[in-house]
């Protein structure tokens, strides 16, 4: 049965073969997700979102039984897309031609947990960042539990892997290249630019020691705590919301 919804019509599924069973259940790994080319994205707002941003759907299920049957989720979703990747392993100066110096990024070192990527990625929506900049280590965006944890802002942000310290070497020199670090500046009494990049870096080891070379302006978020023990350090994902609602507090 076709069906129109934004312009875009789509082939509900309510048989689903044993090979298509085989495929979709791959897509919860890397690997699967590079032989076919495919990911999968669950609930109505993530799908929805997707389709109207122009990805293309390999198959759409709204039939309960069959999203079970393929889900990541322990309580599946009323509904289900499967849809075709799209690239975003880029040469370097593929990605220097489409850099802007004028805008706000972010780059993303060695991020590892899929709940801190989405949650990322989707802090960039918020803040409207367009683009962020990822290690080749740094966790697939197109996990199941990253596109979940995105809740859509995955639609909306362009999201690069390559050699991130190949890539900042690269970029212009009057492009400040932020970073947060316990000798960094107090975040809250800085004047911060409104263009630049925001390096965020793994969740155990924070930013390779190549990529700290390369920063040339470090920030501290501050600890108010009035115990003598309290918190070692912030979540990445929390950190990042701290310092891109800073950057754009600024810009007011």
């Amino acid at each position: 049965m076709y069906f129109k919804q934004a312009d875009i019509f789509l082939y509900i599924c309510h048989v689903v073969s044993k090979n298509k069973i085989k495929i979709y259940s791959s897509l919860g790994t890397k690997k699967g997700r590079e032989k076919s080319c495919l990911f999968i994205a669950e609930g109505p707002k993530i799908v929805d979102d997707l389709l109207q941003a122009g990805f293309e759907a390999e198959d759409i299920f709204e039939d309960i039984e069959d999203i079970k049957k393929i889900s990541f989720l322990q309580h599946p979703q009323s509904k289900l897309g499967v849809f075709k990747l799209r690239q975003n392993h880029y040469s370097l100066n593929d990605v220097l031609g489409l850099f802007s110096t004028q805008k706000l990024s972010l780059a993303l070192d060695g991020i590892q947990d899929p709940g801190n990527m989405g949650t990322i990625i989707r802090i960039a929506d918020w803040f409207g960042i367009e683009n962020i900049y990822c290690s080749i280590d740094t966790v697939d965006c197109w996990s199941p539990k990253v596109v979940q944890a995105t809740m859509g802002s995955i639609a909306r942000v362009n999201i690069y892997y390559i050699n991130l310290p190949a890539f900042i070497d690269k970029v212009p020199n009057d492009c400040p290249i932020y970073t947060t670090l316990l000798t960094g500046c107090n975040i809250y009494n800085q004047k911060l630019s409104q263009n630049g990049i925001i390096v965020m870096g793994n969740e155990g080891k924070g930013i390779s020691e190549e990529l700290r070379q390369k920063v040339n302006k470090s920030l501290y978020i501050p600890n108010y705590s009035l115990k003598e023990s309290s918190a070692e350090s912030l979540n990445v994902a929390v950190a990042t919301a701290i310092i891109c609602a800073e950057f754009r507090r600024n810009r007011n």
